[in-house]
């Protein structure tokens, strides 16, 4: 599959959906590439990968690992790397952490999350040659200071207040949008009121495309699976049959026979 580019996403809009998958490291990278459009290398990763409760503790450092090793196993598809809490509280702050993804990673985009309140990190990326896809709605970075996980969209406040949102990191630059946790029919109204795709979450499908998390996606993460995951294969259990097969084989020293030696 031929790799987008930002005016190839672009035309998608209201046309075939964009098909967005997390990846964090190489291997998985490899196996979405055929069906992935766009490869997030989400924050997320904190979670899954670190066994942490959020994603706050993620660093830029681990960011830029991880996307090394996306890009590494998927060069020919589009990759957007998350930037990390903490990362871009300021315009120098910013522009200084988008510098170093794009000089330490082959990384196509970078991630911000926040509406209005950080369109202008958004236009001082953009205007300094770095892509942006904003994330607006339910923001995992912000779960402390609104006192959990929230779906939004719920009062015609929060629609207009989302609608705003979009409007305001499109005019600053942003190619595509990431929406999270809200209301289906909201979430709809948001992607007809922008002229950039919007990618949702948990958000219904009147949008432009959607994302998971791989490992919710394969059913791998065991400890909680929000209510709009889609589990396509129950891979948990798959992975611990095959690992139980292993030792028993192992044990009886069944394995390796004469087809598994030199």
């Amino acid at each position: 599959m031929k790799k987008l580019s930002i005016g190839s996403i672009l035309k998608r809009k209201g046309a075939l959906p964009l098909v967005m998958i997390t990846a964090y490291d190489a291997l998985f990278a490899r196996l979405f590439s055929e069906s992935a459009d766009i490869l997030l290398v989400g924050d997320s990763l904190n979670m899954s990968f670190g066994g942490n409760n959020d994603t706050l503790s993620a660093t830029m450092d681990q960011m830029i690992y991880h996307t090394q090793a996306v890009c590494k196993g998927a060069p020919e598809t589009f990759v957007i790397t998350d930037m990390p809490f903490g990362t871009y509280t300021d315009e120098a702050t910013a522009l200084a952490n988008a510098i170093r993804v794009y000089r330490e990673t082959p990384a196509d985009a970078v991630k911000i999350e926040g509406g209005t309140d950080k369109a202008h990190l958004v236009r001082h990326l953009t205007s300094n040659g770095i892509a942006v896809c904003g994330h607006i709605g339910l923001l995992p970075q912000a779960f402390r200071a609104e006192g959990g996980y929230k779906v939004k969209g719920k009062s015609e406040e929060e629609a207009l207040s989302l609608i705003a949102d979009a409007q305001a990191v499109e005019r600053a630059g942003a190619f595509i949008l990431v929406i999270e946790g809200v209301k289906a029919d909201v979430a709809t109204r948001v992607a007809k009121n922008v002229s950039i795709p919007v990618i949702g979450i948990g958000a219904g499908s009147g949008v432009d495309g959607q994302v998971l998390v791989f490992s919710d996606m394969l059913g791998l993460y065991e400890p909680f699976v929000p209510k709009f995951v889609k589990q396509y294969i129950n891979g948990a259990k798959k992975v611990k049959e095959a690992a139980n097969a292993y030792k028993i084989e192992v044990q009886n020293r069944e394995f390796p026979d004469e087809n598994y030696v030199y």
